[in-house]
């Protein structure tokens, strides 16, 4: 699907505005009244209002092995031929790889195993309105609960996109998308980042 080439942006390095933060460490959302939150119960989880992921994926392989969230192939599909891929295993929010193209200013994928608490999307559920302003679920892919959030709505300014995976009830994974300049305005990087998050479960599926 060579029509996706180029269409994505520099990855969790580029969504500072998202996470609130502006010294270029790489994180994908702004957690700190997640963090401070102790992780309830298994039992009790997923909170009020929270879509329950009734068939739980490991994903161990892939916080070991982040990069492995998309095959080489995929990423060729997404960025084009001279996509470089950047794993981060030590990420301060959890395990990440980030897949970018150096020539072009703003084109890339990022996806984090998010592990600073064991809420999965109970955590963003409970900062909508609040640390997230900026909060839309959308569609479940294949019965796994899929949700945009940010504190900043910047879709059509920046064409930019963070999308959280349900994986479990106590885990997601954080799927940033950020489109090239020529495509801000013209597509829905919360869009593309849905399309992103189906390849990544597919994926994920698959290792189990």
């Amino acid at each position: 699907m060579r029509g996706m080439a180029f269409l994505l942006g520099t990855s969790l390095l580029v969504l500072t505005a998202c996470t609130g933060r502006t010294d270029g460490t790489a994180l994908p959302s702004s957690r700190e009244s997640q963090s401070t939150t102790a992780s309830p119960p298994d039992d009790t989880l997923p909170g009020a209002g929270v879509p329950k992921v009734d068939n739980p994926i490991d994903i161990s392989h892939f916080q070991q092995l982040p990069c492995d969230s998309l095959t080489p192939e995929q990423s060729k599909e997404l960025l084009g031929p001279d996509v470089t891929t950047n794993p981060a295993v030590d990420d301060e929010a959890g395990p990440t790889c980030r897949w970018n193209v150096p020539a072009v200013s703003q084109a890339g994928v990022g996806v984090t195993y998010f592990k600073t608490t064991r809420l999965g999307l109970t955590g963003i559920y409970r900062a909508k309105d609040t640390v997230y302003p900026f909060f839309e679920p959308l569609e479940p892919i294949d019965g796994y609960p899929t949700v945009a959030f940010g504190q900043i709505d910047e879709r059509s300014t920046r064409g930019r996109c963070l999308l959280a995976l349900g994986t479990s009830d106590t885990q997601q994974v954080d799927i940033s998308i950020s489109l090239s300049e020529a495509k801000v305005g013209k597509k829905d990087p919360c869009a593309a980042a849905h399309d992103v998050a189906a390849k990544v479960l597919d994926n994920l599926r698959k290792a189990r």
